[in-house]
């Protein structure tokens, strides 16, 4: 019964650090172009880097809660543990 309560918060987590791994990935491909959807060297192609660069530092945020609680959840199963042995 523990396991189950512990096991969604558990899975929740690790999907959404997934998730931002797939995001920062896609989001530093964007930036590897470096703007090539618009004219290189130009204001235009600057400002397409802009998007992907928010991108990234919000799933970066994304990741690092993910992480977030997963630990939390390892840590309250590790306590259950203790206190039913």
């Amino acid at each position: 019964m523990i396991s189950n309560t512990l096991s969604n918060p558990l899975s929740i987590g690790l999907q959404g650090v997934q998730d931002g791994m797939a995001g920062m990935e896609n989001a530093a491909r964007k930036i590897a172009r470096g703007g090539a959807d618009g004219p290189q060297g130009t204001a235009e192609g600057a400002g397409n880097l802009i998007e992907p660069m928010v991108d990234l530092k919000v799933y970066e945020r994304s990741v690092e809660a993910s992480a977030q609680v997963v630990k939390t959840a390892d840590e309250t199963l590790g306590t259950l543990l203790d206190i039913m042995a």
